[in-house]
């Protein structure tokens, strides 16, 4: 039962992502700069993170 609420959850999102582009191609891709933007600050904490650890924490 899990499985089939996996597909159809992944169904509707790829719909939904596939609608966004075709109707709204300068929008989509401006959600995917955001998106990046969104992972590339998150990796950058992590890494901060680390050599703040690796510093002693101080």
């Amino acid at each position: 039962m899990a499985v089939n609420a996996k597909k159809a959850a992944v169904y509707v999102l790829v719909v939904f992502v596939l609608y966004l582009i075709i109707t709204d191609p300068e929008k989509a891709g401006d959600y995917v700069t955001v998106g990046f933007e969104g992972i590339s600050d998150a990796a950058k904490a992590v890494g901060d993170f680390m050599t703040w650890l690796a510093d002693g924490g101080k």
